[in-house]
């Protein structure tokens, strides 16, 4: 292969990891997850910012209704994350569950090791997109399945454990939705791909410059 060539894949390949990243700030308070296809508020407590509640700490039905009632960005179909794990098993239970949505904010977005705070994340990057993070224990939207009338998953971030508790005791509440906001790739892709097919177009003409002086 010729160091153009090199040049030009390197490029590339730069471009499609840079499209592939975890976490894609939309802008306007909104982060999307590209692993889950789903949206965050970056504010881990808009409950309280907002003013909604006084301390962003609410029951577990209070705190489904907040989010199921959320307008945010123009989208009205925000609710809580869910305890499920990606292929809709589980929930798990315990540490280093990194499949439900909250986990794998935590352990994957994040790199928080298991035991610690959400604030020791090793992502420094992915961490700062969002503000008013918490080491409080926040609610999913799952219920406990066997006495769905009284426990519901939680995760906590000051842990990264996640279980069941009583629905009535006040936790935090983190909104998300369905989807990315923002169907376009990033700027600095489209800058990266151009730049690319400019160098493709650059030794093109080169070749066709020698195989004329030949």
């Amino acid at each position: 292969m010729t160091r153009s060539n090199l040049a030009l894949a390197g490029v590339l390949a730069f471009a499609t990891a840079t499209a592939h990243a975890s976490l894609f700030d939309r802008g306007g308070g909104l982060i999307y997850d590209d692993v889950l296809n789903i949206t965050w508020l970056s504010d881990a407590n808009y409950a309280k910012t907002s003013g909604y509640d006084s301390d962003g700490l609410m029951n577990w039905s209070p705190a489904n209704a907040w989010a199921a009632g959320l307008s945010f960005g123009g989208y009205e179909d925000w609710r809580l994350p869910t305890a499920l794990n990606q292929d809709g098993s589980g929930p798990c239970a315990g540490y280093n569950c990194t499949n439900s949505e909250m986990g794998h904010m935590f352990y994957n977005n994040l790199g928080v090791s298991a035991g610690s705070s959400i604030l020791t994340g090793t992502n420094t990057a992915n961490l700062a997109l969002f503000t008013n993070l918490q080491t409080i224990v926040y609610w999913s939207s799952t219920a406990y399945a066997p006495v769905p009338a009284g426990d519901a998953w939680y995760f906590g971030n000051g842990t990264g454990y996640q279980t069941i508790h009583n629905q009535n005791d006040e936790f935090g509440a983190w909104a998300v939705r369905p989807g990315d906001v923002a169907a376009v790739p990033e700027p600095e892709v489209y800058a990266l791909l151009l730049a690319g097919l400019g160098l493709l177009g650059f030794v093109a003409k080169r070749r066709r410059r020698y195989f004329d002086a030949s």
